[in-house]
């Protein structure tokens, strides 16, 4: 059984840096997607950045761009980092995974179609001074 741990959250103040980790255990197969996804209060679950095992090829949505990169330490450690936090970037942050075609490009729409395979528990952000 797939298996994701999520790690790294907490209380930040406006402007300070984050950096969310995840441990992948479980997997049967090299290419999947992993994803980092947020669900404000409220709000509907919304995808952020997500890279390929099989190339770690990136996607981001156009609202992170520039703030947040994920990355991967070790085949089955993806992380994300996220800068210049704003209120608006409280949640509860999730790792996700989905299994696809070998050779998929990675695109967007990977963050907008978010049918994952698995999910993390979520690790909660709260930004606020």
């Amino acid at each position: 059984q797939v298996q994701l741990v999520e790690s790294g959250g907490g209380l930040v103040q406006p402007g300070e840096s984050l950096r969310l980790s995840c441990v992948v255990s479980g997997v049967t197969w090299d290419y999947y997607v992993i994803a980092w996804l947020r669900q404000a209060p409220g709000k509907e679950r919304e995808g952020i950045g997500c890279i390929g095992t099989a190339d770690d090829s990136t996607s981001y949505v156009e609202s992170v761009l520039g703030r947040a990169t994920v990355s991967r330490f070790g085949m089955w450690n993806p992380a994300m980092e996220m800068n210049t936090l704003k209120p608006e970037d409280t949640g509860t942050y999730y790792c996700a995974m989905r299994r696809v075609p070998r050779g998929l490009v990675i695109r967007e729409w990977l963050l907008t179609d978010i049918n994952y395979d698995y999910w993390g528990q979520g690790t909660e952000v709260t930004v606020s001074s």
